[in-house]
């Protein structure tokens, strides 16, 4: 029967093609419904996170995205616009709606003043270029601007995307590596937020002398692009913070009443989560910046049983840093005209941000002020994992307190003697079941409606910084016209720190259910070239992988020759 059917097949070729045709459609028609995809690198940097292939099949509106990175670019530059473009590929895959890419070369432009104007158009909509400095054939420096952005436009909102992160402190090649790490998490963001149904809450809790809005209202800004942020003091219902994803304490100086620290322990009992940014010293600032000194004593808000029970303690001193920042001193003699010279303030330490976490990872310093620091060997819970977020050099020191502060003495100390403490924690990431402050104690007076006080609680997260300074925005101008200054910005050195993204991503990290966050954590391992190597031996490698291709294909195309030659000559 098998062999008439074969034979009835051979001998009716219309069939075989009906075959054949029917077979090419249901391959294609499986390859519409499954996506295969094959990286087979070890690092998978040609894959995306399920995270994002679900989000990508959730857009319910067509997205374009501009990518300006175009043009007449470097290799480091082509190889970001490369990564891109495979990047947002990848992206487009899963996308339901249209998926539209566009690069745009903003130098291309039919005079100057046109190209000029393109260059001031992105400058206005805060896509700021980079001046990069090359040779041209003849040897001539040339300068040349390169926008590392894009704009992802959805739902008729246009999102800029930064592409190039930049980090002074650490190598070009670095940097870029950086970059792409960042890729899939820079365009995914945006979308994610603009996709989401529903805005969740966070909250800035007031009433013991925190930070007043003006003084976080750029952190205020950056977070409201993903929480309704709100603000407000505790009362006695033990479920006020309920609607919050999460609370930020920043800065209290007045203590915490028993009723509000049941209320904010509960809270996290039942999965809240809490960013806290509490000084463990109290200082003058007044007198500190008109006389130079000030007494400095410890800063007891209450809090204190609340964090040792959670597995931590402020550490009530001032840390001093040798990277610091620095600031214009008068140094010329009583009497002469003033001459202001740069000195470092080693009281406003730079301080390292941990690559471990996706908190911190890619962060560029963060710069605090009057900092103190935390002690994380306290209260060892194994059911807490404790994450060190931020630390100082490995050339700092702590002023124990209480002590006077003269700022007029700190620049006749000897480094070398001085500065011998390493890596002291000033901030740190709790995630775990925290045991609550009031197991086996009585609920506090006022609190109502009554609740049975909960003793172990739900996996949750908080995050502890012992410098408030971190999350403060300067404020420029008089009274009547104030000027927010970016956050972490330095004024006399024109430069900005990373406390904004440190503050961001704390918050993210603190209300990230899902490990969207964990993107920022994606390593891709640098392989750089030794270049002392390829300098001694530049030669073999040329002609390894110049002349040896060329010889082994004029090697096989002659013995092809050959054995053809030898073939014919038989038959």
């Amino acid at each position: 029967m098998c062999m008439n059917l074969s034979s009835f097949f051979r001998q009716n070729r219309w069939l075989q093609a009906l075959a054949v045709i029917l077979v090419l459609i249901v391959v294609n028609l499986l390859a519409q419904i499954t996506i295969l995809r094959f990286d087979l690198t070890n690092e998978k940097r040609f894959s995306i996170s399920d995270n994002t292939k679900t989000m990508a099949r959730q857009l319910d509106k067509d997205v374009i995205v501009n990518v300006y990175l175009d043009g007449d670019l470097n290799p480091s530059f082509l190889r970001l616009k490369k990564a891109t473009q495979q990047t947002l590929d990848e992206i487009g895959i899963y996308a339901r709606r249209q998926w539209t890419i566009h690069f745009i070369d903003p130098s291309q432009a039919d005079s100057d003043k046109q190209r000029q104007q393109n260059y001031e158009s992105l400058t206005a909509r805060g896509l700021k270029p980079t001046v990069v400095y090359e040779k041209d054939n003849q040897g001539k420096s040339i300068q040349k601007l390169i926008f590392p952005w894009a704009e992802i436009i959805y739902d008729g909102d246009t999102v800029p995307v930064r592409l190039l992160e930049n980090n002074p402190t650490i190598s070009g090649p670095e940097n870029l590596n950086h970059s792409i790490e960042n890729l899939e998490f820079a365009f995914a963001d945006p979308l994610r937020i603009k996709a989401q149904k529903s805005v969740e809450k966070i909250a800035f809790i007031e009433g013991h002398g925190e930070l007043a809005p003006e003084q976080v209202y750029d952190a205020s800004v950056a977070l409201s692009k993903y929480f309704q942020v709100d603000r407000g003091a505790l009362s006695l219902d033990p479920n006020i913070l309920s609607p919050y994803k999460a609370i930020i304490i920043a800065g209290p100086k007045l203590p915490f009443s028993e009723t509000d620290k049941y209320i904010i322990d509960q809270y996290i009992m039942r999965g809240g989560k809490v960013l806290f940014l509490i000084d463990g010293v109290r200082f003058a600032t007044d007198s500190l910046s008109t006389a130079g000194m000030t007494p400095a004593i410890p800063l007891d808000v209450n809090l204190s049983d609340m964090l040792f029970k959670y597995g931590c303690r402020i550490v009530p001193a001032l840390l001093q840093d040798m990277q610091c920042v620095q600031v214009p001193v008068n140094v010329a003699p009583k009497g002469e005209s003033p001459n202001w010279q740069p000195m470092p303030f080693y009281f406003s330490p730079l301080l390292l941000a941990s690559p471990e976490s996706p908190v911190t990872r890619n962060i560029v310093q963060v710069r605090a002020n009057m900092t103190s620091g935390i002690d994380l060997n306290v209260n060892s819970n194994s059911d807490i994992h404790k994450t060190v977020l931020l630390v100082t050099s490995n050339a700092s020191h702590a002023i124990s307190t209480p002590a006077r502060i003269d700022l007029n003495s700190i620049y006749d100390i000897e480094p070398e003697t001085y500065f011998t403490q390493h890596y002291l924690p000033v901030a740190a990431a709790f995630e775990g079941s925290f045991p609550s402050l009031f197991a086996n104690r009585m609920t506090p007076e006022g609190i109502y409606p009554p609740s049975s006080t909960i003793v172990s609680g739900k996996r949750s997260r908080i995050i502890v910084a012992a410098c408030s300074e971190i999350i403060r925005n300067d404020i420029a101008g008089n009274a009547t016209n104030p000027q927010v200054l970016p956050l972490g910005y330095d004024r006399y050195a024109n430069r900005e720190y990373g406390n904004r993204d440190f503050i961001l991503n704390s918050v993210l990290f603190l209300t990230d259910d899902n490990g969207w966050l964990q993107l920022r954590s994606r390593q891709f391992k640098l392989r750089m070239l030794n270049k002392t190597e390829t300098i001694k031996h530049r030669l073999a490698f040329q002609i390894l992988n110049v002349a040896l291709p060329a010889l082994l294909l004029l090697g096989f195309a002659f013995a092809f020759f050959l054995l053809r030659r030898r073939r014919y000559a038989r038959s």
